[in-house]
C-alpha cells in the first residue's frame, strides 16, 4: 500500500523519556524521521514548533528517513502557544501590525504551512484574538501560504472558516458538529481536518489495547517507554466520565465530517504534550482510531495516504502509480480485512529505496545493550 503521511507532528523535543528544548538538534530530528520511515511513513509536517533556521535546513538537505515539511514558528498570544517546553517556539503577537510583520519574516523562509493556536487550554491562557488571526490569515494568503489552526471549540472553528482558514490541526471537541459548521465547510470544500485521535487514546480505548504487546513497540521503544505507554492505559490512569464523553463526542464529530465529505487527513500530534514520543507507531494506531470513528479500513488508508498527500501538496506521494515516487509498504496481511494489519510490515520503500529496518532496529537497541553490558 502507499506509504503514510502524518500531517501534524512536533519534532525535536522528545528523546527517549525526556521532553526538553535542549533536545532540539539536527541529530534528534533525523533520528525521529528514521523512526517514521521504519513504520512506513513517507512524510511528516512539523506543525509550528520549529526553532530558528534548523527546520528549514533539515528540510532542504535531509535525504534519508521520512520527508520533512515544516511550518516553522507558529503564532499565538504571548506565552500561550504549545505546551512547555515548546511554548517559546511560537511568535507571541499582540497587534495586527506585529502579526503581519512576523508572517512576512516567516514567509521569506517558505514554510509549508503556517500554524496558529486558537485555544485557551481550559482557561489557562489567552487564545489568539480574532483580529490577530484575521491579519495572519490575510497576510499569509498574500504571500501564497496556507494557514492551519489548532482549535478546540465549535464557535472558534466557525469564525476561523469565515476568516478564511485553510485547515484545522484538530477536530472540535466541546460540542457536536452542527449544520452551520457543515454549511460553512460546504462553501469551502478544500478546508481540511487532521483528527489527532491519538491524543485521546486512553479515553477511546478505555482499557489496555491489544497492540500494546506487538513486536513493533519493542523495535521502536525502550522497555521503560513501553512500560510508560502500557501504564497509561492501566486502571490507575482510567479516564474520568467527562474525558470519556469528550472522546465519544470527538469520534462522533469525525464520523459526521466524514459522512459530509469533508477532507480528512492523518495527524497524530506526536512529539507534543499529548502525543508523546511514539513517533511512527502513533501514525499506525491513528488508522485504527479512525476506524473506531466509523471510517472503513479503506477510507482510513486513503485519508492517511492520498488525502494527506493532497493536503501537503505532495503530488509525488499518496498512491502507488506510474510517475509517482516509489514510496510504499509491503505488508504480511491484507489491511482491508483488518486495519491492524497495517502494522504487520514486511518491508518499506521510500524514494525507491528499501529502508534498512533491521539496521535501524539494531541501532536503537545498541544503547540498551551497552547499559545492560557495560563491560
Amino acid at each position: 500500500m502507499p506509504a503514510l503521511i502524518d500531517a501534524h507532528v512536533h519534532l525535536g523535543y522528545r528523546k527517549g523519556l525526556s521532553f526538553t528544548a535542549e533536545n532540539y538538534t539536527r541529530e534528534t530530528i533525523l533520528d525521529t524521521l528514521d523512526r517514521f520511515a521504519y513504520c512506513g511513513v513517507a512524510a511528516v509536517l512539523e506543525a509550528g514548533t520549529g526553532r530558528g533556521d534548523l527546520p528549514f535546513q533539515v528540510r532542504s538537505d535531509a535525504r534519508t528517513g521520512a520527508r520533512y515539511l515544516t511550518a516553522g514558528q507558529g503564532f499565538a498570544m504571548p506565552n500561550a502557544g504549545p505546551g512547555v517546553p515548546m511554548r517559546d517556539s511560537a511568535f507571541g503577537v499582540t497587534t495586527e501590525a506585529q502579526a503581519r510583520e512576523d508572517v512576512r519574516k516567516l514567509a521569506a523562509k517558505h514554510p509549508d504551512l503556517i500554524k496558529i493556536w486558537v485555544d485557551d487550554r481550559n482557561g489557562t491562557v489567552e487564545k489568539l484574538r480574532p483580529p490577530l488571526y484575521r491579519a495572519i490569515i490575510d497576510e499569509a494568503h498574500a504571500h501564497g501560504v496556507r494557514v492551519m489552526a489548532h482549535v478546540a471549540t465549535l464557535e472558534d472553528a466557525k469564525d476561523l472558516l469565515r476568516a478564511g482558514i485553510d485547515g484545522f490541526g484538530h477536530v472540535v471537541r466541546d460540542r457536536d458538529v452542527d449544520d452551520e459548521l457543515l454549511s460553512l465547510l460546504k462553501q469551502r470544500p478544500k478546508v481540511f481536518f487532521v483528527e489527532t485521535l491519538w491524543g485521546e487514546r486512553q479515553a477511546i480505548y478505555q482499557g489496555t489495547p491489544a497492540w500494546i504487546d506487538e513486536p513493533i513497540l519493542h523495535d521502536l521503544l525502550s522497555p521503560e517507554e513501553v512500560t510508560r505507554l502500557a501504564d497509561s492505559f492501566s486502571n490507575a490512569a482510567s479516564p474520568t466520565t467527562s474525558q470519556r464523553e469528550s472522546a465519544r463526542r470527538l469520534l462522533r464529530n469525525v464520523a459526521t465530517l466524514n459522512a459530509a465529505g469533508v477532507v480528512l487527513g492523518l495527524g497524530t500530534d506526536t512529539g507534543g504534550v499529548t502525543g508523546g514520543q511514539y513517533f511512527g507507531l502513533a501514525s499506525l494506531i491513528e488508522l485504527e482510531l479512525m476506524v473506531k470513528a466509523g471510517l472503513t479500513p479503506a477510507q482510513a488508508i486513503v485519508a492517511a495516504t492520498r488525502t494527506s498527500a493532497g493536503i501537503l501538496g505532495l503530488e509525488e506521494l499518496g498512491t502507488v502509480a506510474v510517475g509517482k515516487s516509489a514510496d510504499f509498504v509491503v505488508l504480511d496481511a491484507n489491511p482491508l480485512e483488518s486495519v491492524a494489519n497495517t502494522r504487520r510490515i514486511s518491508t518499506v520503500y521510500l524514494r525507491g529505496t528499501e529502508i534498512a529496518r533491521p539496521a535501524l532496529k539494531a541501532r536503537w537497541a545498541l544503547p540498551l545493550l551497552r547499559r545492560n553490558n557495560p563491560d
